[in-house]
């Protein structure tokens, strides 16, 4: 899916151009004073033959000139070639900025803890956790029978990677009898992974080796299966779910499950109590399981619920039946329970939670006596403990008005502790076990930020803005109390998303402290295509209803301006992905209001896009944008595809990235539509366009290294708004 890695897009390039380049873009910023690097601007910019390709649908006829730029092999020597112009003129372009990427790159890495590791989580008998160390860009996954005992070494990813440009660990699982391993390997940044096995006693290496793979892996209890998720190399969706038996040849592995719908994911986990492997079928609004017996993994898979259109649900294993969470004649969704022999009969289950209107229901966890609840009411996250045994309810209390969390390592039944992932937008990530019986809790851990930093020098705020429909549109916001004026003289950096339903909540960053230290308001927009106000929010943000995520940006962004949050003059956008895609529309729709606009990895091909399914991911996702087979989808999808409504007009200053090997959204779009903005463009900002020729959709493998890209974005973001590092 394209939303998957939009945490990663938040730290990446950000774009823009010196300010010198264009006489009406040279006024000072109020109270801020113009740096007197000058940009290397009279580097030529790269110029891209034009091969014309006409593609019709529905009586209409598109010219696309920049077709050539797609080679699916990523080894066409052209293609190859442009890319490395494109780097290099980034480069020389930026070459006046070198010292300052340097010095902000040194600023990002020291928040990081060089030396450092996760929080123990005990699972069937054994802590687990990882560690990092020195300068070393991987963890080392490790394991000990008690807190105190010497660990023993699973996994050291810096070995592994040795002589890969790129490499990920994509999962790991331990077999019942905790002697033997599995886990999966990236070494290409597409995410197709190979799972290999190893024998934790003897530390050596199964001649098991499963290619081709999701990187899913799961164990059943007889120490002998494993359960994995094969991929298509064409589409790279996750479709078939196979049976290995160890030491057998993976062409004997036996099909447990294949997708025909190649609308629909397919993803594998377990029960918490390990006596069920479920098999996710998912699709943008249908959603449901199969369940296969991790006892007798030889058994067939079980549909848990058939599917239904528009019918979504997922399931948690209790003792004595299934918690279910779904929307079923509840648009925000309840919680319901399926006893164990009638999981297929609705009239059977029964409501433990029942469904509210104004309340979303996003999560929920379950242990022996209690059931915890993620829910939100008017886009205010809160997390509600019901005891099983009393029915009792409690909310477990935050530092925090607007904060962001999670459910985080919750592997054992039988316990009273919950442990969650906590951050705001001024206090650093945490993470924290709960007392479920009292709501005490203790910080586990909380990131180190830096020895001088101090949360109470931050204020966060939740605003509203209202959209020109008369929508009110929730902004989160945050800066430093005593760089903030409030008098419209402070620049403004723009985050959103708004696609999948996902949820961009009001999180740590430490980057942006590099921002919001020298004066940036930083504002997450919470537009509509995005789940903030509940599942109505995200239905009027896609399909017919999609341009109403693009005009939601545009006004939050006025709408800021006006009530003085930010200078006019000093606007800054950012999207990864889908909300690339936002930014190439916002760009289309309003360049006047931004100063300079970051677009990483984004989708902004459209229609060509969703009319091949041959490309990755593409049919699995024509609930949210259309198909474009549909006359009236592929009109519509027409009218906002930032490729095709590019027009001889004056763009902002831009920044685009991407990765030569994105499995999500492949390079080609990014690339193209660069070229044609180049083409057509009236103004003198520049557009760079970076391409890591290592790298896929998430960026840069590395802990330290992937910080190389914040840096870049941020000295160019500071030197278009004029503020002195």
């Amino acid at each position: 899916m394209k939303y998957l890695w939009i945490a990663i897009a938040a730290g990446s390039l950000l774009s823009g151009c010196s300010l010198e380049n264009k006489p009406e873009n040279t006024e000072k910023m109020s109270k801020n004073t113009i740096t007197k690097t000058v940009l290397n601007t009279e580097t030529p910019a790269p110029v891209a033959k034009k091969v014309p390709h006409k593609m019709e649908a529905h009586g209409v006829t598109r010219t696309d000139d920049y077709y050539w730029m797609r080679d699916d092999s990523r080894t066409d020597d052209a293609i190859l070639a442009h890319l490395e112009l494109e780097n290099n003129y980034v480069e020389a372009v930026l070459a006046p900025l070198k010292n300052t990427r340097e010095a902000l790159f040194e600023e990002l890495v020291s928040r990081i803890e060089k030396d450092d590791s996760t929080v123990p989580v005990l699972d069937n008998g054994y802590w687990y956790y990882t560690s990092y160390s020195g300068e070393n860009e991987y963890p080392v996954y490790l394991r000990k029978p008690t807190l105190d005992a010497n660990p023993q070494v699973l996994l050291d990813a810096n070995i592994m990677s040795k002589g890969h440009d790129y490499f990920s660990i994509g999962s790991y699982a331990v077999s019942e009898n905790n002697a033997l391993m599995a886990y999966s390997e990236d070494t290409l940044s597409r995410r197709i992974y190979t799972i290999y096995v190893k024998n934790l006693k003897s530390d050596e290496k199964l001649d098991d080796v499963l290619e081709g793979t999701s990187g899913n892996v799961v164990w059943a209890n007889d120490n002998t299966h494993l359960f994995y998720v094969k991929k298509d190399p064409q589409t790279l969706l996750g479709y078939q779910v196979y049976r290995h038996e160890l030491g057998t040849p993976q062409s004997d592995d036996v099909l447990v499950y294949e997708e025909s719908d190649p609308t629909f994911y397919t993803f594998i986990s377990k029960s918490k109590d390990d006596s069920v492997i479920y098999i996710h079928h998912q699709n943008t609004d249908k959603t449901g399981v199969s369940i296969v017996d991790a006892n007798n993994p030889t058994s067939p898979a079980k549909i848990f619920l058939p599917l239904k259109n528009g019918q979504e649900y997922s399931v948690a294993k209790a003792e004595d039946g299934y918690y279910v969470l779904t929307n079923i004649d509840a648009k925000n969704f309840r919680v319901m329970k399926a006893p164990l022999n009638a999981t297929g009969d609705v009239s059977k289950w029964e409501d433990v939670i029942a469904h509210r209107p104004n309340v979303f229901l996003q999560g929920i966890e379950v242990m022996k006596n209690h059931l915890v609840v993620k829910e939100k009411e008017n886009g205010m996250l809160r997390m509600v403990v019901h005891n099983l045994t009393t029915n009792e309810e409690k909310v477990i209390p935050t530092q925090d008005p607007i904060y962001g969390a999670y459910f985080y390592a919750n592997p054992e039944m039988d316990t009273n502790t919950l442990r969650i992932h906590y951050s705001s937008l001024t206090t650093p990530a945490s993470i924290v076990d709960i007392n479920l019986d009292t709501l005490d809790s203790e910080v586990m851990k909380q990131t180190r930020v830096s020895e001088t930093f101090d949360s109470s020098a931050y204020k966060s705020e939740r605003v509203s803005i209202e959209a020109r429909d008369g929508t009110e549109i929730p902004v989160s916001l945050v800066y430093r109390k005593d760089k903030f004026k409030k008098d419209g003289t402070n620049p403004l950096y723009q985050y959103a998303y708004g696609s999948y339903g996902a949820t961009i909540d009001p999180t740590f960053r430490s980057s942006w402290l590099s921002l919001v230290d020298r004066g940036f308001v930083v504002a997450i927009a919470h537009i509509r295509g995005g789940q903030m106000l509940g599942r109505q929010w995200y239905e009027e943000g896609k399909m017919h209803r999609k341009i109403n995520t693009f005009t939601d940006f545009i006004d939050v962004t006025k709408g800021l301006i006006a009530s003085q949050y930010a200078d006019k003059n000093g606007v800054f956008a950012m999207g990864g992905s889908a909300g690339g895609l936002l930014m190439g529309a916002v760009v289309n729709m309003a360049p006047e209001l931004y100063r300079g606009v970051s677009a990483h990895v984004p989708f902004v091909d459209v229609v060509t896009t969703m009319s091949d399914a041959s490309i990755p991911l593409t049919t699995g996702e024509y609930s949210e944008w259309g198909n474009p087979a549909n006359k009236d989808e592929f009109e519509y999808m027409l009218s906002y595809s930032p490729y095709d409504q590019v027009e001889k007009k004056d763009y902002p200053n831009m920044l685009v990235t991407t990765g030569l090997h994105d499995s999500q959204v492949q390079y080609f779009e990014p690339m193209k539509w660069v070229a044609k903005l180049r083409e057509y463009k009236t103004d003198d900002n520049l557009l760079l366009f970076k391409t890591d020729m290592e790298a896929g959709h998430g960026g840069a493998s590395g802990r330290f290294k992937r910080f190389e890209s914040t840096a870049l974005e941020y000295a160019f973001v500071l030197h278009l708004a004029g503020v002195p590092l």
